[in-house]
């Protein structure tokens, strides 16, 4: 009964701790998922406006992005979202530039 139990336990141990770790995961792709989607509501120009004003003031990004609801992976994800589409690559462009 005892040589049974043990490994039981190790096997439940083990369960319990890989469960524990894809609830985490999951969690975080939630939350990656939520900045893309905030990321995306942003037009084109904006995203240009914002990209000049960080490169104007870099030491300031992280607040620059924060107003905005962002972060560094968000708004990246974002700027490669609108570079996929020719169009909204060149408002983008448009507004980088008058910004700069």
């Amino acid at each position: 009964m005892r040589k049974t139990l043990i490994p039981l336990a190790i096997v439940l141990v083990a369960l319990a701790v890989s469960c524990q770790n894809k609830t985490t995961s999951s969690a975080a792709s939630d939350n990656k998922a939520t900045s893309i989607a905030q990321a995306t509501s942003l037009s084109p120009e904006q995203l240009g406006t914002l990209g000049a004003q960080i490169k104007k003031q870099p030491n300031d990004a992280d607040r620059l992005l924060a107003e905005h609801g962002l972060n560094v992976q968000s708004f990246a994800a974002a700027v490669r979202k609108v570079s996929e589409n020719p169009a909204d690559a060149r408002r983008y462009t448009t507004a980088y530039k008058s910004a700069s």
